[in-house]
């Protein structure tokens, strides 16, 4: 399972500490240990995420001390220049709140040079300091639902710009017109940590937002199936990107990882082969060639030429069967691995659809998946499914704000799931204390609550840098439980001994 912790710097922002944290994240990734899966860089801090049964916590942390000796500031970055549209929904309301003009607002946010601390949040996203004291508001309590690509905004004494359509709760002052993200270029980020940029008002076009990355070949070198009709979502995945958090790219990759595995594994595939992840309605697949298949997971069944075909298990299709999905009532995702693994392009050594990061997309009618290596595979091989309870019952581990109140407050009753997609969940049910912090990495399934008090649970497509408090995160083990959660359903959360060892509660 993937664990982590934060490395601490300094308590506010600081320039030097800043350099030295990214002078010893450039000598770590330079000497990587094997089982650490990322760094991710923040204001202060430095995440270190790794993989608990390649190495241990304290392997990880002489690794680290190792190289912390006699650390430089590191090289200084590059000045960039991006012309800014002053345009944004809340310029007007950002000089009502601070008592200056719209005029003064603009002057003061481009005089100044702003260092680039962090990338994260989304591809490319530049996290930057700081602001004129003047202009230093709160995040919203709230954050909206959709920021435009290219928005220039501040929170506090950041600024920074949305490379990409997103959510987001920091004030739109502009609109960048120069882009900082293309998964498209060889270097697909414009900026990067030490960078400094000039903001200067200008006028002229929006730039379009980058196009998708076609991730599936045009022509497989061995065809496989043929989309006959998508489903709702449907998606190639692996085991997601390892080491692209500094760079703000979502993780990716199967969301239910046990789920997925089981199907690799029924038709003697590694862990990580590419496999589809299907959510609540399934295609209409229809082979072109030989081979076998397995499902694994839930929301639906797999039916052979209209006859059902139990899941768990390994079966073979003859050249022109025709494969589909029946619905079922419970669950969200399940998973369909082919012998050989498919065949896909990878972006950042992995086969994952990204669908904000516009890395590769879901299947439409007339695609055609290839098989990357043919291979004999055995049918019949089958596992029992795990349970699917009427109330998830999730345990938690300590996040890096824990505190007793978030903590009872979280344990104190149920909740319900009201929304939710690949970048996380959100729950109804009682107000948990929140907030606002000085903004860094985001752990896959950490608890983030916002100062309006409303708990989201962080999945594999979440921002990777955050600024609001993350009293708990799920244990890595119930992970696959929350992939198969549909809006309505119950969730209940059960204390780790974590917080009681530590004291956070009785």
């Amino acid at each position: 399972m993937r664990r982590g912790f934060y490395l601490s710097f300094s308590q506010g922002l600081d320039l030097a500490a800043n350099a030295r944290m990214l002078a010893l994240t450039r000598r770590l990734l330079q000497r990587p240990l094997f089982g650490v899966t990322d760094l991710v860089p923040g204001y202060v801090n430095l995440y270190v995420e790794f993989e608990d049964t390649a190495v241990s916590q304290s392997r990880v942390r002489r690794w680290m001390s190792e190289h912390s000796l006699n650390l430089s500031s590191g090289d200084s970055g590059r000045v960039v220049e991006i012309p800014v549209r002053y345009d944004g929904e809340d310029l007007l309301w950002v000089a009502e709140q601070t008592g200056l003009s719209p005029e003064e607002v603009i002057r003061r946010h481009s005089s100044r040079l702003y260092r680039v601390y962090a990338i994260g949040f989304t591809p490319g996203f530049p996290f930057m300091g700081e602001v004129d004291p003047a202009l230093h508001l709160p995040r919203r309590l709230v954050p909206r639902k959709h920021v435009p690509a290219h928005s220039v905004a501040i929170a506090n004494a950041q600024t920074g710009i949305y490379p990409l359509a997103s959510p987001g709760g920091w004030h739109l002052l502009g609109t960048a017109l120069r882009a900082i993200y293309d998964p498209h270029h060889f270097e697909p980020f414009l900026l990067a940590p030490a960078d400094a940029v000039r903001f200067v008002p200008a006028l002229g076009p929006t730039p379009p937002e980058p196009q998708v990355l076609e991730l599936l070949p045009a022509e497989p070198r061995y065809p496989a199936f043929r989309v006959v009709e998508p489903g709702l979502l449907d998606l190639v995945v692996d085991e997601g990107r390892r080491m692209a958090g500094r760079f703000g790219l979502a993780q990716s990759g199967a969301l239910d990882l046990r789920s997925a595995r089981l199907a690799n594994a029924l038709v003697g595939n590694p862990a990580d082969a590419p496999l589809l992840e299907l959510t609540l309605k399934g295609p209409v697949l229809e082979a072109l060639r030989d081979t076998v298949v397995a499902f694994a997971g839930f929301a639906m069944y797999p039916e052979l030429n209209g006859e059902p075909v139990a899941g768990y298990q390994s079966f073979g299709l003859r050249r022109g069967d025709v494969l589909s999905f029946h619905p079922t009532a419970r669950g969200v995702r399940g998973y369909l691995a082919i012998a050989g693994g498919l065949e896909s392009g990878r972006f950042w050594d992995s086969a994952s659809t990204d669908l904000r990061g516009r890395i590769g997309r879901p299947l439409q009618a007339g695609d055609i998946l290839g098989v990357k290596t043919p291979r004999e595979a055995r049918t019949g091989f089958s596992y029992s499914p795990w349970p699917l309870a009427d109330e998830a019952r999730v345990r938690l581990l300590p996040g890096p704000q824990a505190n007793r109140e978030a903590l009872e407050a979280l344990g104190a009753g149920t909740y319900r799931l009201g929304s939710g997609d690949r970048m996380g969940l959100k729950l109804e049910g009682p107000s948990v204390p929140g907030g606002e912090l000085i903004s860094e990495a985001t752990p896959l399934g950490a608890i983030q609550v916002t100062p309006g008090g409303h708990p989201l649970i962080l999945l594999n497509d979440r921002g990777r840098i955050g600024g609001y408090a993350k009293p708990a995160q799920v244990d890595p083990r119930d992970l696959p439980i929350l992939a198969q959660l549909r809006p309505g359903s119950l969730v209940r959360f059960v204390i780790a001994d974590e917080f009681h060892e530590q004291g956070i509660v009785k």
